[in-house]
């Protein structure tokens, strides 16, 4: 704590500084640091302040034997300890990218109604996680399906380590239910991908041809009004030498929906920079693979018993509706907690080498 308090004088005194803006990029990025250690530092005093009113609040209940305050401080004391630790896990989010806002797509599997209807449902999961935590949702795409679901989704999710908390949730996700769909109430097994990669600033450098980029216009789908259906708005962007592809439809004018494409390949190639510097090919050649079996990160199960479990972390819960309705912290908590550790691995056995 006293570093960073000493942190926090030294970037009050750079802020002050008239000649700051002369330099607008380096103001930026000072600025962005010196608000972000402003409110974690907030953060901490108040955790602090309210575990000892807290104990004060016990102590005082003891002495007056009266169990329905006690019952309700040791409630609180729980929840504040909850919140502490998931501040701990978040201050380990030191990555360049990971205070970042991101996007967040998602893709059904082969299975038609089903598997769409499964990636609907994760986009309302997702959505409900992001508004639980006061993040912005922005919807930059999403293609419903014939019957039911969605036949692809992007969100733009804004707010402070967004990209951190969500990055390890790339992967497949397996939903096993009685299907709506199906008259004789069988059980069925979906699969939806979900790829998660940082909205970039301007303090990250990445350079792009465009000669090495196809643009290719077309009319948005959807609810949206006669504009929506009348013109050539959505764009979409391929970059040929990598493959990778971009679309937005979510803005009236095309030149808005262009610049958000841009800014998206921008993303889409800083993340395969990142797994290339890392080495993590594996990671990469999964997010080429079939949606199906043996590339799964997460398990939801409705039928015949409730039960999600990530297949990373073994952490597992039987609240499938609480899950399903956003309650996904348990799960990017561990994942998180597990990545920095292998990270962590990595680092020690290379010094080792």
């Amino acid at each position: 704590m006293d570093k960073a308090l000493s942190r926090q004088q030294e970037l009050a005194a750079l802020t002050e500084d008239p000649n700051l803006w002369n330099d607008a990029p380096k103001a930026q990025k000072l600025m962005t640091e010196k608000n972000r250690l402003d409110a974690d530092i907030a953060d901490y005093q108040r955790l602090e302040q309210n575990k000892k009113d807290l104990a004060d609040l016990i102590e005082l209940a003891e002495s007056e034997n009266d169990e329905t305050v006690l019952a309700e401080a040791a409630a609180q004391l729980e929840a504040l300890q909850k919140e502490a630790a998931a501040k701990e896990l978040e201050s380990l989010l030191s990555g360049e990218a990971d205070s970042n806002d991101t996007f967040l797509e998602i893709h059904p599997g082969a299975g038609g109604t089903e598997a769409q209807d499964w990636a609907d449902m994760l986009l309302r999961m997702y959505t409900f996680w992001a508004n639980k935590h006061d993040y912005q949702v922005e919807c930059l795409e999403e293609s419903p399906g014939e019957e039911a679901g969605i036949k692809s989704a992007i969100l733009k999710i804004k707010g402070k380590n967004a990209y951190g908390w969500l990055k390890t949730e790339s992967g497949v996700h397996r939903l096993v239910r009685i299907s709506p769909f199906d008259a004789n109430a069988r059980r069925h097994t979906s699969f939806a991908s979900v790829w998660v990669y940082p909205v970039i600033d301007d303090s990250i450098e990445v350079n792009i041809n465009p000669a090495d980029c196809r643009i290719d216009t077309y009319r948005a789908s959807g609810a949206g009004g006669q504009h929506v259906n009348k013109t050539d708005s959505a764009i979409r962007i391929t970059h040929l030498p990598t493959g990778i592809v971009v679309q937005c439809q979510n803005q009236r004018s095309q030149f808005a929906n262009r610049d958000e494409a841009w800014s998206m390949l921008r993303a889409r190639l800083y993340e395969l920079e990142l797994k290339k510097r890392a080495e993590k090919t594996e990671a990469i050649e999964a997010t080429k693979a079939d949606i199906g079996w043996g590339h799964q990160i997460r398990s939801y199960v409705l039928q015949p018993y409730q039960l999600v479990k990530d297949l990373r972390t073994d952490v597992e819960t039987s609240d499938t509706a609480g899950v399903l309705n956003g309650e996904i912290d348990l799960f990017l908590s561990a994942a998180l907690a597990s990545h920095i550790q292998t990270e962590d691995e990595q680092l020690l056995g290379g010094s080792h080498g």
